[in-house]
């Protein structure tokens, strides 16, 4: 019987957002205020006109209650009269872009079942943090679900910003939404379920966004895989009845030419991670269909630079397998031979990501011949171990300029990097004497897999990024939803649409 295609999965649901230069003259049923340390903002008095409340005898109030204006809380009071409902205060935090993203993520969650809200934020927000508080609407407005009964209330159909002045900032917000939209995409793409979504689902979904982009795309399947030489990936999809593929995905700016700088990403794009014939403990595997975190932040990412306008020729390789236990899976002590050559002995089969990253990086090497070189992995545990939970992400790289610009981005982004050492003094711990290197080993796990990968870099400026302590948030807080957090899209798309992303390597 042929297996069924699964039905393709709609980009997740988000509010229409949008500027509106001077209060609105006929606003929703339901106004939101937002409120910093400093207080009201200034058009609140004539919002609270408007309304027929006293703004700050409100505030006094509810602040008696337990309300607070740190970021994220939120305090709604109902109006017994005209047209609006409710006023809803809404805490803005000390005003930074990380507050305002927390606060737009609070609002569109308190948003649920409304047809439209009128937000009123502080007059002279800058643009980074307008740009923040829109990505949080949509980040906070991120659902995923596959129920028939009582799949809960709909994201708000709008959401109109205002300061109150003539102020025109459309673009700025426009930025916001769609790297807020990039990010829920990742999610979308991480929290598919592993029965819908295997190698060929990703490549099909990856093809289907490149025609909407205006990106070229190119897949490899299992047969030109083998024809090719990439050994990795083939190596870690042979035990799985649903064959590996490589994505390729370029983007080229209009104008661009032989000296426009050219950036490589190669994502990790484990579908299903069971670890092999190193069978991982039940509680390990069941968050396993994130596994492509990285190589769905890598497809994300691309869709996103025509919007945003980037500078950068940019290629994505996202290397695609299922990773299963059977009669056809690759076995600790195998030697596999990578793109190019390179051998490695295996010693852990759950220690497959860096397998299928060492093709992609190896490929980008000799065919793509990029100016930067960059991958994104939820590679290891370790890095958990090394950094905690949800507060960074592990970078390792050889050019200092690159560390800097990603930490950059990733402070813009939300999504926060630390970067770890490289020391050579590491490499005895993946040496052998039967290949040029095994596939794990004892000591420092984060660092030692990312050495591995870096014999792949072919020296050129290379970072790698491990982000499995960011891959997965235990709740509903801030701008994340309980499960995949999609992380290192919001990043690359910070990172590559800045004014100049390779400046200083």
């Amino acid at each position: 019987m042929a297996r069924r295609t699964p039905a393709r999965t709609a980009v997740p649901a988000a509010p229409a957002v949008v500027w509106q230069a001077g209060l609105p003259a006929h606003g929703a049923r339901t106004w939101v205020i937002l409120v910093g340390a400093a207080g009201l903002p200034d058009a609140a008095k004539d919002a609270g006109e408007r309304l027929g409340v006293d703004l700050e005898r409100l505030l006094e109030a509810l602040t008696g209650t337990g309300f607070s204006p740190g970021a994220g809380r939120v305090a709604a009071y109902p109006l017994l009269a005209g047209e609006i409902t409710q006023v809803v205060l809404a805490g803005a935090g000390d005003g930074s872009p990380r507050d305002l993203r927390h606060a737009g993520a609070a609002i569109a969650r308190f948003g649920r079942g409304h047809d439209e809200l009128t937000t009123v934020v502080a007059e002279g927000i800058d643009d980074a943090g307008l740009q923040a508080f829109a990505e949080g609407v949509v980040l906070g407005s991120f659902t995923f679900h596959r129920k028939t009964v009582d799949p809960g209330k709909p994201v708000a159909g709008r959401i109109v910003l205002t300061d109150g002045t003539d102020t025109d900032r459309d673009e700025v917000v426009e930025r916001g939404l769609v790297i807020g939209r990039t990010g829920c995409l990742a999610r979308e793409l991480a929290t598919t379920p592993s029965n819908e979504k295997d190698p060929a689902w990703l490549a099909a979904r990856a093809t289907e966004l490149a025609k909407a982009n205006g990106l070229d795309v190119r897949v490899w399947d299992e047969k030109q895989l083998a024809a090719d030489g990439f050994g990795g990936i083939l190596a870690v999809g042979q035990g799985s009845v649903r064959p590996p593929r490589l994505i390729r995905l370029d983007y080229t700016p209009p104008g661009a030419t032989k000296n426009t700088p050219y950036v490589v990403l190669v994502g990790k794009g484990i579908t299903y991670d069971t670890g092999g014939l190193s069978l991982k403990p039940r509680e390990s595997m069941v968050s396993m269909k994130r596994d492509m975190t990285g190589g769905g932040s890598v497809i994300a990412t691309m869709a996103a630079l025509r919007d945003l306008g980037a500078k950068v020729r940019v290629t994505g390789l996202v290397c695609a397998a299922e990773n299963m236990p059977s009669g056809t899976a690759y076995r600790p002590d195998d030697i596999v031979r990578h793109y190019g050559g390179r051998t490695t002995e295996v010693k852990n089969t759950d220690a497959e990501g860096r397998m299928v990253l060492a093709d992609g990086l190896a490929y980008a090497v000799e065919e793509l011949k990029p100016d930067v070189l960059v991958d994104i992995a939820t590679l290891t545990g370790a890095i958990k171990m090394a950094l905690g939970s949800m507060l960074y992400g592990g970078l390792f790289a050889t050019d200092d300029a690159l560390a800097d610009n990603l930490v950059e981005a990733g402070f813009v982004s939300g999504e926060q990097l630390w970067r770890m050492p490289l020391p050579v003094e590491y490499a005895d711990y993946i040496s052998t004497p039967v290949a040029d290197a095994v596939n794990s080993s004892k000591g420092p796990g984060s660092i030692t897999a990312a050495l591995f990968l870096k014999n792949f870099s072919g020296g050129l400026p290379w970072a790698h990024l491990d982000l499995s302590s960011i891959a997965e948030s235990p709740r509903d807080e801030f701008e994340y939803t309980l499960g995949a957090t999609g992380a290192g899209a919001r990043l690359l798309t910070t990172w590559l649409t800045s004014p100049n992303p390779t400046a200083g390597i």
